[in-house]
């Protein structure tokens, strides 16, 4: 994983410098989430690594997959194609994610809740993250009953960590010392 995103990274910029000098970020991360989609199918893994079939040929047959892409984004497919590195464009997607966020200000959080997180409360509770980060932040909610109870939020490295479970692991950690 840690080689596929070294890899990645220079394509992930280039994607980047392209998107952003054409003021084309969104159409740039659609289409990135588009490919990165197609390519992580058995069936389109199967055909990339078809010793049978030339470059040309994965191009056209992946650019018709993925659908509409500009000029741009099919010279950045062939590129990739041309250096075998097609694989890693689920990573190439992520990195370009992370770039577009970072540029717009913006921060992923990926909230666990032990139950359903009804809009008003998730629109709190990101509004909440907004004011405490001073960023603009993109939340994605996950149910995960382990929790017993209460959410646990992750933005980049740092944890709340506000589960009924994590208290339960910190006092029986308390109580060990």
């Amino acid at each position: 994983m840690a080689e596929n995103l070294t890899l990645a990274r220079p394509y992930a910029d280039a994607a980047f410098s392209l998107a952003k000098a054409g003021s084309a970020l969104g159409r740039w991360s659609e289409a990135l989430d588009r490919m990165a989609a197609v390519v992580v199918d058995p069936q389109m893994q199967a055909c990339i690594d078809n010793p049978r079939l030339s470059a040309p040929q994965i191009l056209a047959f992946f650019t018709d997959v993925v659908g509409d892409l500009t000029a741009e984004q099919k010279n950045f497919v062939q590129v990739l194609i041309d250096n075998e590195r097609l694989g890693v464009l689920p990573e190439i997607r992520d990195l370009f994610v992370e770039l577009k966020n970072g540029f717009e200000g913006v921060r992923d959080a990926e909230i666990e809740s032990a139950f359903p997180i009804d809009k008003a409360a998730l629109a709190q509770l990101t509004a909440d993250l907004e004011s405490r980060y001073r960023c603009k932040i993109k939340s994605t909610v996950m149910v995960n009953p382990d929790l017993i109870g209460g959410v646990r939020i992750a933005i980049g490295d740092q944890v709340i960590d506000a589960s009924v479970r994590g208290k339960l692991a910190a006092m029986a950690s308390a109580l060990k010392n």
